[in-house]
């Protein structure tokens, strides 16, 4: 399976025009291997909504970025975002001081 650019916008919650679209393409060339978990990114997305996170573009560096925004769920969300990364091997940097990670890169 296969998803398209607009349908992996779309299922973040985002309206995929010229900008989030050019936004998206910079994600995937500065993030190695990102071909290989592009159809996971949205069940990652789905499954982190349960514990108060969520996935989306970020807006100051050329990735992902996964955020965690309710404390009280914060441990728990975590876990399951460490065991995404670790199934697909993909490398997550924290955001010092931040309940949020980007995806960096995908081995």
């Amino acid at each position: 399976m296969q998803i398209e650019n607009e349908g992996l916008l779309t299922q973040l919650g985002y309206h995929p025009d010229s900008a989030t679209l050019a936004q998206l393409q910079t994600i995937e060339e500065k993030t190695p291997g990102f071909e290989k978990i592009k159809k996971h990114i949205v069940a990652l997305h789905d499954h982190l909504k349960n514990y108060g996170g969520f996935v989306a573009l970020s807006n100051s560096v050329p990735h992902l970025k996964v955020k965690i925004s309710d404390p009280s769920k914060q441990e728990i969300a975590l876990e399951e975002l460490n065991k995404w990364a670790q199934k697909y091997n993909v490398t997550l940097q924290k955001v010092q001081g931040k309940e949020t990670y980007y995806i960096v890169s995908v081995s």
